[in-house]
């Protein structure tokens, strides 16, 4: 389950997403549409900026900008760089391998080959969608027309 920060990171970047290209957004503006609280915003998008996601400018007309092309920035890449792995059990990340240590046979753990395909699909689609991705499905989902319900 994503925590709050990841959460918020990603609301955060696919509204600098759509905004790319043309100049930075204020922390108050981006705060305010995505309701997310102005002081955790700010330390979350900090972070993304020491990581070299974003960059910032000061003074007038500054904020907040990607410092790449949404169409580079998977949603794999955000929650790995906030959260860490995304394996459900330390014996099956890629990056961050651990041993558990009630484990008496690691290649007939039962649980831990269920816990790696679930790390391998969770993988495969995180790390293949962009945040050009979503926003693509988001603007799909706006534009279906809602079926009418009717009751009787």
């Amino acid at each position: 389950m994503l925590n709050n920060k990841v959460k918020y990171a990603l609301k955060a970047l696919l509204h600098l997403a759509r905004e790319y290209g043309k100049g930075p957004v204020l922390i108050a503006d981006l705060a305010e549409q995505e309701r997310i609280p102005q002081k955790f915003l700010e330390a979350i998008l900090l972070e993304l900026r020491n990581h070299g996601m974003l960059a910032s400018k000061k003074g007038k007309g500054g904020g907040y900008c990607l410092n790449m092309n949404p169409d580079l920035i998977s949603l794999g890449r955000v929650i790995r760089l906030l959260e860490g792995p995304l394996a459900p059990l330390p014996c099956v990340s890629q990056t961050r391998y651990e041993r558990c240590a009630e484990c008496v046979d690691e290649a007939a753990c039962g649980l831990r080959m269920v816990m790696k395909e679930v790390r391998d699909a969770t993988a495969r689609i995180l790390d293949s969608e962009t945040l050009t991705d979503v926003l693509k499905r988001m603007e799909h989902a706006r534009a279906e027309p809602v079926a009418a319900m009717f009751q009787i």
